[in-house]
């Protein structure tokens, strides 16, 4: 059985206290304090209870803190998939999008989801979903927009006579 892992030198309990007020982020606090708590003399096990977490990922906390310091207490984010489209072809699909569709050639007049996912295949060979398109636009920075809704039967004379006017305010001369 291997015993506790040390902590570095160059802190100690009240420092990195002092990093944990100045910390954002609560879970980089959590770990801060826990390891605060190592510092100022507590069990392994009793630092990990104050930190919401068990011995072992204390463990994993205190080696990435030895390595990297406190800035190696926050969470990285993972590297995800990748997008389907690259730089360049997002640019293509903003100008796409930007310019609108072409009655003659694109057969719509305005462009919805599907109609991007088989623009998108037949530009880039790429196969993607209604749901995909959404994340290209919001990454792109377009929104949703829709028209506010207007019955068929409606009658613009009847609408302005249906206002209501103030009568004209009295105004000396």
């Amino acid at each position: 059985m291997s015993g506790a892992v040390p902590l570095r030198d160059d802190f100690d309990a009240v420092g990195v206290r002092g990093f944990a007020t100045q910390c954002d982020d609560t879970r980089q606090v959590r770990r801060l304090l826990a390891i605060a708590a190592i510092y100022d003399g507590m069990s392994r096990s009793d630092a990990a209870r104050i930190g919401g977490m068990d011995r072992q990922t204390l463990r994993d906390w205190v080696h990435r803190f030895n390595e990297e310091g406190p800035e190696g207490l926050i969470n990285r984010p993972g590297a995800g998939r990748p997008r389907l489209l690259n730089e360049t072809q997002m640019g293509e699909l903003a100008r796409i999008v930007e310019v609108g569709p072409d009655p003659a050639s694109d057969g719509v007049v305005r462009w919805r989801r599907i109609d991007l996912v088989q623009v998108i295949e037949k530009r880039f060979g790429i196969v993607c979903s209604e749901r995909v398109i959404s994340d290209f636009l919001v990454a792109l920075g377009f929104s949703r927009m829709s028209v506010r809704p207007q019955h068929p039967k409606q009658d613009v004379r009847v609408i302005a006579a249906f206002k209501k006017t103030s009568p004209p305010r009295y105004r000396p001369i």
